[in-house]
């Protein structure tokens, strides 16, 4: 038996990078999922390699009426939604706040806030009735600290902290928990896109992340399903309205610190 035994979730960005870390996790540990992401040549090739365990929906986050399809899915095929993962996301808009235009704005807030809203809105709706659930919303660091992140990227992840935690408050009652993964960097295509130029360069990729963290390696997808299978399963049934911060170190606590803490 799994640590996830018999427990259905909805994954958005399921398709690539951390989702799939954590769609691949969640079936090893015997959970049954729908990858929920825009994305349909990697989704249907994942849950083609996955089998029954899974079933792909393609899903544009900001669309609420594709958030309902993806959650009415995990239902009809697996008989509940326990764990919703609010996951899908993108670096957004860049540039100086002068040079960044409304319509990049809105467009970058809409698929990593809106989405994470109307993922949380419907699982709630659901998991109300069950009587129980988890909802894990991924931030970054950049949600819980200015510098690390794009300025719209770090204004929205913000935005997935503060609304978590205040969820969590209405959810606790009613058996169900909300909380908020902040991964640092982690090895994916988004992320050798901004640091390689070639989202499909990882190996280069990882190299460069590596470096910045502490003991030489980068953190990947796999590092971050282990906290959401924590988080997803009844280990975790005391933990509500945490931000957990996963970047050994790195970028929340500092490496600026290291000037008063030398080491020998």
């Amino acid at each position: 038996m799994g640590r996830m035994e018999g427990l259905a979730a909805v994954v958005t960005g399921g398709a690539r990078g951390i989702g799939e870390g954590i769609v691949r996790r969640y079936v090893a540990e015997g959970a049954r999922c729908v990858i929920a992401d825009i994305d349909v040549e990697a989704g249907e090739r994942l849950a083609a390699e996955l089998g029954d365990s899974v079933a792909f929906l393609r899903c544009d986050v900001t669309s609420e009426a594709d958030i309902v399809a993806a959650i009415d899915l995990c239902i009809s095929r697996f008989g509940a939604l326990d764990i919703m993962i609010n996951n899908a996301g993108i670096s957004g808009v860049t540039g100086p706040i002068q040079d960044t235009e409304l319509a990049d704005f809105e467009r970058t807030m809409a698929i990593l806030t809106t989405s994470v809203f109307l993922g949380t809105k419907h699982a709630m709706r659901v998991m109300k009735e069950q009587g129980h659930g988890s909802i894990i919303n991924t931030a970054s660091t950049a949600g819980v600290q200015g510098g690390l992140g794009p300025h719209v990227y770090t204004m929205a992840k913000h935005g997935v902290v503060g609304l978590s935690k205040s969820v969590a408050v209405e959810a606790a009652p009613r058996g169900i928990r909300v909380n908020v993964l902040c991964p640092g960097a982690t090895l994916s295509s988004l992320t050798a896109a901004v640091v390689t130029g070639d989202k499909d360069n990882l190996d280069a990729a990882y190299e460069r992340l590596s470096s910045k963290y502490p003991g030489g390696k980068a953190p990947r997808p796999e590092d971050m399903a282990n906290a959401a299978v924590w988080l997803g399963s009844d280990e975790g049934r005391f933990m509500n309205g945490a931000v957990i911060i996963m970047d050994a170190g790195k970028e929340v606590l500092s490496d600026r610190a290291a000037k008063f803490y030398p080491i020998d």
